[in-house]
């Protein structure tokens, strides 16, 4: 029987081929209490199956395939650093002691406890972080209950094969890298996933949050996957089968074409030059980036440094990781974001639970309400800039006064770093994020005192629409072609060339080659995305003629209605 599932698209292509189902352990245990003689022996096993879960991920990063992307290291660190935490690997253990439970059951409070902490958390990336406890977790609880580490079935060479698990770690992805699969489809997951950026990184189509996918598909059935609709199709008929072959040749074609542009330079038809930036979250994404050919990276989230940890970074370890991604660039610049984080959870793990996390203290709130962590990332920052061209970037900014709070810091750490004679760039440049629809309004004000402007369409369509986008029942709605969308990003844009500064997009919307056009007729003039989109728009700027798309793009700001924004879209990019 042949029938078609929708989930979300996070990395485009089409992949044919046959389902290997990847078994994983529930998080749901028996639960039975333990007599005290027996409490010392279940602490001790708990204990061993952390140990033994560690041995296993420290073997999986020694041995990481040489052609493995850079994230993969990274993305195990991390997942060394959860499993060493007490919250992971210490709390348990008290619970069997002081409840006289299993080891199994511990674990899943603890679990389910840090669980229900990372969906209070506002910011759509680090709340998917959650995924990451969770597969932490089942690697220990693997070992309590006697399980192997599943391993994929071998796939031949004449056939592919694709990947159906319910989620996946990135330890799973280094244990599946050298067998051929086509593609990963979860149960799980998002855009912003660790799942999603490997998938991503390895330009493998992938579809995520199906929510059914493994009950529904059975071993080897035939699959057709379309990441870039975000639709699975099983057992397709002769027809639909050979439709998507003939889709995937031409998507093979044009992927291969787009590599050829690497070393082009980002210029329209008319010789305007345009900038095309990479958004990295770990240090180790560079080589993806000098593989695309970007001019340098345009947003280089900090948070990664200060989650799952009880311990605020050092200023010496911030130094090294920006300092790192400042030489590797070699001149080009490096726009260095502060923490951007939500502040229902406090960073020592204190909880700060407000009645709307979402508009509570999160980002540039959360830096000056902890002035003595935020000056230790600006210091950092500041010393990283003598090493190569770094851009310092506020996040979250919606009134004057959080500017001129943010600025006398900044100021302050300089005056620190002046007094012990450590160098730094003084003339750094500093911009802000335009997020929310006071900063919108304001944008005039801000152009006033910022080096740059960085307009970030993923909290801006947000907040401006009142739509959490992680919500199944709203999540529809969320729309980047919104009529006030647009012409909020128009007036950030043409606001900030009559202040004379630069304007970046660095949201989805920078990332999306069927808007390139658009934001080009709204006027912008640099783009910064996840690398694997940037020659994908790059291709759209070489076609562009900027006169006839900035004539497309006013039409498209006149249009009220949404099916006359989108038939207003498809003609400018005809």
């Amino acid at each position: 029987m042949s029938f078609t599932m929708h989930g979300t698209g996070v990395s485009a292509g089409i992949a044919i081929g046959y389902a290997h189902i990847v078994s994983t352990v529930s998080l749901e245990v028996a639960h039975y209490v333990l007599p005290p003689a027996g409490i010392p022996a279940e602490v001790e096993r708990f204990e061993r199956a952390v140990s033994t879960a560690r041995e296993a991920m420290l073997a999986l990063r020694e041995h990481i395939p040489p052609d493995a992307p850079a994230e993969f290291a990274g993305f195990l660190d991390l997942h060394l650093m959860i499993l060493n935490d007490s919250t992971l690997s210490t709390v348990p253990r008290t619970l069997i002691e002081t409840s006289q439970c299993n080891a199994e059951w511990a674990l899943k409070q603890q679990t389910d406890k840090l669980v229900e902490q990372f969906d209070r958390i506002d910011d759509p990336y680090l709340r998917e972080r959650k995924a990451d406890v969770i597969q932490v977790a089942e690697r220990i609880m693997k070992v309590l209950l006697g399980h192997p580490s599943h391993a994929p079935m071998s796939a031949s060479p004449e056939q592919s094969r694709i990947l159906v698990a319910h989620d996946l770690s990135p330890a799973d992805m280094i244990q599946f890298k050298s067998h051929r699969f086509a593609a990963f489809i979860t149960d799980v997951g998002g855009a912003t996933s660790h799942t999603a950026i490997v998938a991503r990184s390895l330009n493998i189509p992938s579809v995520m949050a199906l929510h059914h996918a493994r009950q529904l598909i059975r071993e080897d059935e035939l699959l057709v996957v379309d990441g870039a609709q975000g639709v699975i199709i099983v057992n397709p008929d002769k027809q639909v089968l050979a439709e998507y072959r003939l889709r995937q040749t031409q998507f093979e074609l044009e992927r291969q074409k787009l590599k050829r542009l690497r070393t082009a330079r980002a210029t329209t038809l008319d010789g305007t030059t345009v900038e095309l930036l990479a958004n990295i979250e770990l240090p180790q994404d560079i080589d993806r980036v000098k593989e695309t050919g970007a001019s340098g990276i345009g947003l280089f989230r900090t948070e990664f440094l200060f989650l799952n940890r009880k311990e605020l970074p050092g200023e010496e370890e911030q130094l090294e990781a920006y300092r790192k991604v400042a030489e590797a660039m070699r001149g080009k610049p490096v726009t260095v974001r502060t923490l951007d984080l939500g502040a229902d959870k406090h960073l020592n793990g204190a909880q700060m639970v407000g009645a709307n996390p979402a508009l509570g203290l999160r980002a540039i709130r959360l830096c000056l309400a902890e002035p003595q962590m935020f000056h230790v990332q600006l210091r950092a920052i500041l010393r990283a800039s003598y090493y190569g061209k770094i851009r310092l970037l506020l996040p979250m900014l919606s009134s004057l006064p959080e500017l001129h709070a943010s600025l006398t810091l900044l100021e302050s750490a300089k005056q620190t770093l002046r007094a012990q004679d450590i160098p730094f760039d003084p003339d750094i440049e500093i911009g802000g994020m335009i997020e929310t629809p006071a900063a919108a309004v304001l944008a005039a004000s801000f152009a006033k005192r910022l080096n740059f402007l960085s307009i970030g369409t993923n909290d801006l369509i947000q907040y401006t629409l009142a739509i959490d986008r992680s919500d199944d029942h709203v999540a529809h709605l969320y729309d980047p072609l919104h009529p006030a969308i647009l012409q909020l990003v128009a007036y950030i844009i043409k606001t900030a060339h009559k202040a004379n500064i630069p304007v970046s997009v660095c949201g989805e919307m920078a990332g999306d080659a069927s808007l390139t056009r658009m934001l080009l007729g709204f006027g912008l003039r640099m783009f910064s995305m996840h690398p694997a989109h940037l020659l994908a728009v790059k291709q759209q700027v070489l076609k562009a003629n900027l006169p006839e798309v900035t004539a497309g793009a006013q039409r498209m700001l006149k249009a009220e209605e949404p099916d006359k924004v989108r038939a207003a879209l498809a003609r400018l990019n005809a």
